[in-house]
């Protein structure tokens, strides 16, 4: 991405979601080769180490607070189009979450993998799951533990499309 300046003004050069204009708009995705396209994202919830023994123990008074923030991730995925402007809305064919507690850092950890097959990448509803999969497990325990921390939301990697596959360095 390149930045040039002119005058006051800060005047982005190249971008897919500017026109020539500056203006926003949605990338014409659709001479684009159809392509199996994987993202594998990341994130954490940290919390009191009570708390965390609770939703493992499965003690929670809610019900299963895994179970319930695995679907709400599933559903944010789905709904990703709906909440990011210009974010294309894609038919995914695979969704996968996977929650594992690390006690000896008092928190959860989400993996998130979502694929499609389609003209566009699938990495934005990939990051949306595993941050409405995350909410959703603050959502059911900030009653008992308002201090919990959502961090470390990252693409892991990708596969597919004419970039083909990347993979983040740490």
């Amino acid at each position: 991405m390149h930045f040039a300046y002119s005058g006051t003004n800060l005047f982005m050069t190249y971008t897919t979601h500017f026109n020539a204009s500056g203006e926003a708009h949605m990338v014409d995705v659709g001479s684009k080769a159809i392509t199996q396209r994987i993202a594998v994202t990341e994130g954490y919830i940290k919390m009191h180490p009570e708390t965390l023994q609770m939703i493992i123990a499965g003690e929670h008074k809610k019900g299963d607070v895994l179970a319930v923030a695995r679907i709400a991730g599933i559903m944010g995925a789905k709904k990703t189009a709906d909440l990011i402007p210009l974010c294309h809305p894609l038919p995914i064919t695979h969704i996968e979450i996977n929650l594992s507690a690390e006690p000896e850092h008092d928190r959860i950890r989400c993996e998130t993998t979502v694929k499609t097959i389609g003209q566009t990448g699938i990495e934005i509803e990939s990051l949306c799951a595993t941050q409405i999969t995350l909410l959703t497990i603050y959502d059911m325990c900030k009653g008992i533990d308002r201090g919990m921390a959502i961090d470390s939301v990252r693409l892991l990697q990708k596969d597919g499309g004419k970039s083909g596959h990347w993979q983040a360095s740490l």
